[in-house]
């Protein structure tokens, strides 16, 4: 190699002379990239003990299930459509679609119009004729919601929550069956969905612990399912939340990795993480409601004292309101006190029409709202955070609030100025999250290895 010049400049190695030179700024982002890729792909363990093996039929497995969720996602679409965005050839599109016809599952509707060749027929996902009743326990109330396969509400009722087991199945049966014959829907439904306050074991549909309601280890599932002769589903209440936003979410807008966070008697997150909800080994995580704020702060319904639910709860706002401390009071008597029914909502209309104690209320709840977000936005760094319940109709109200103390606690800016969608309560993300609980799986992608 020849020796350089006096009159050459030396060029220091590093991102300098890159960035003077795109040739090799393009060779350096492609093997960013691909070592990037070749990352996430090997942070994905197959399990050895738990795994199911591809076969010649799960590629077309696969593909069915894509159909499927494009007709979903962008009906109506013809078959042409579908053989654009999957770059495959209209005869496999064709043979998938009229599988997913014959069973049920999509149906053609109107025949649109074009200038020249064959016109397209529309496709869209059948979901008028096929019902589900979804069911949401609280504390407070238990709510009931007919809907169609698109989560659509048909009807609604709810009733003060029985807190003997017995009791509340007796009831449900009673209400799911009437509830079906008035609208003709009972030979159509598919299933019952159930949202609870609670952990939840997936396998068996136990509910392990649901410390606002006082129930360990109880079944629902059986006996309901036996008083219907209906398909049943349990699953904890902001997991269901979280399962609503994936799959009868906002268009396709939904991110792959967020949390969604339900405040009404009680408080809980559900996780998502590159498209698929977070379990844990014993489908409990998620309960960020008993992280504690406080060792030293009020005793939560689970027995702890400090928890992030002892703060921010309907029940926590309505003891902050009148003056109680929720460590010696029966929660119980909050519902009666100051009138017959005296709710969260009607705290929130106090505190708009000025009464100075419940916007104080209002106020300590967002203050603490923002300071367990930022605990579980530093913990997962997702996306973004959606919130649902009561205190979300106020959220003109508390949003500053809840922002300037979730700044206070975030590790990076970053995560300070996470995006936060409100659900609100007119669109029952509980009720939705029941809903999807029969809905989902029909549209899940297999898992192969």
């Amino acid at each position: 190699m020849g020796r350089r010049s006096d009159n050459e400049k030396a060029t220091p190695i590093g991102r300098s002379r890159l960035d003077r030179e795109p040739f090799w700024q393009y060779i350096v982002q492609s093997l960013n990239n691909r070592s990037s890729g070749r990352l996430r792909r090997a942070l994905r363990k197959i399990n050895p003990y738990d795994f199911q093996v591809a076969t010649r039929s799960t590629s077309r497995e696969i593909n069915r299930q894509i159909v499927l969720n494009l007709v979903r996602e962008h009906q109506p679409i013809s078959r042409a459509d579908l053989a654009r965005r999957m770059k495959v050839g209209r005869n496999v599109i064709s043979m998938i679609v009229n599988e997913l016809i014959a069973e049920g599952l999509i149906y053609e509707g109107a025949t649109g119009k074009t200038v020249r060749g064959r016109k397209p027929t529309f496709l869209h996902v059948r979901t008028q004729d096929r019902f589900v009743v979804a069911i949401d326990i609280r504390f407070s109330r238990t709510f009931l919601m007919l809907s169609d396969f698109g989560g659509h509400q048909l009807a609604l009722e709810t009733f003060d929550t029985l807190f003997a087991p017995d009791e509340l199945v007796e009831e449900l049966i009673w209400r799911v069956r009437r509830m079906l014959e008035a609208h003709d829907a009972t030979a159509n439904c598919e299933g019952i969905g159930v949202a609870v306050p609670g952990m939840v074991d997936h396998s068996t549909g136990i509910i392990l612990n649901a410390p606002t309601l006082g129930w360990r280890d109880v079944d629902l599932r059986t006996p309901l399912a036996k008083g219907t002769a209906l398909p049943v589903y349990i699953e904890n209440a902001p997991k269901a939340c979280a399962l609503a936003e994936m799959w009868l979410g906002r268009n396709g807008a939904t991110p792959n990795n967020f949390v969604f966070v339900t405040v009404s008697d009680g408080v809980g997150v559900g996780i998502v993480i590159n498209g698929e909800l977070v379990r844990g080994r014993d489908n409990v995580a998620g309960e960020f409601g008993h992280a504690p704020l406080s060792l030293d702060g009020p005793r939560c319904l689970c027995g702890s004292v400090g928890c992030w639910e002892a703060y921010i709860s309907n029940l926590a706002t309505l003891a902050r309101y009148f003056g109680y401390d929720l460590s010696r009071l029966k929660p119980k008597k909050l519902l009666d006190d100051g009138g017959n029914d005296f709710t969260i909502n009607d705290l929130l209309a106090r505190a708009r029409s000025g009464d100075e104690r419940a916007r104080a209320a209002v106020q300590g709840t967002a203050r603490y709202l923002g300071l367990g977000l930022a605990t579980v936005l530093n913990g997962l760094n997702p996306e973004c955070v959606y919130i649902g319940g009561e205190i979300m109709t106020a959220w003109d109200m508390i949003e500053a609030t809840v922002r300037q103390a979730l700044a206070e606690r975030a590790m990076t800016e970053r995560v300070a100025q996470t995006p936060i969608r409100v659900s609100t309560v007119g669109e029952y993300p509980r009720l939705r999250g029941a809903a999807a609980l029969v809905t989902a799986p029909i549209f899940a992608a297999p898992r192969v290895a």
